[in-house]
């Protein structure tokens, strides 16, 4: 089944390579769609689409993030908070 997640993780997750570890991992993963950004808040959101246990061993990897990182929370995200974000694209995930 298909499931769509979008995520907030905090702690020190901005400059330390985490978005490009998210890219990586996911490609690792494989069959995961969807983008990682840096939030103005210092947090890292991710929104992904994919086989539901493709999805949850993405969302596992990410409560523990890249060597440098410390994750000291991920947040589920009902619903999108900002229309300026972009939609996913079937089978891209990436940077934005």
């Amino acid at each position: 089944m298909e499931k769509e997640v979008y995520i907030r993780i905090e702690g020190r997750v901005q400059g330390i390579g985490f978005r490009y570890w998210a890219v990586k991992k996911a490609q690792e993963i494989g069959g995961i769609s969807g983008w990682v950004h840096n939030a103005a808040n210092g947090s890292v959101e991710v929104l992904m689409r994919g086989e539901e246990e493709k999805i949850d061993a993405m969302v596992l990897a990410c409560h523990k993030g890249p060597a440098l990182s410390r994750v000291d929370r991920v947040n589920f995200i009902v619903g999108r908070i900002s229309s300026f974000l972009p939609p996913i694209e079937s089978g891209v995930f990436k940077r934005v």
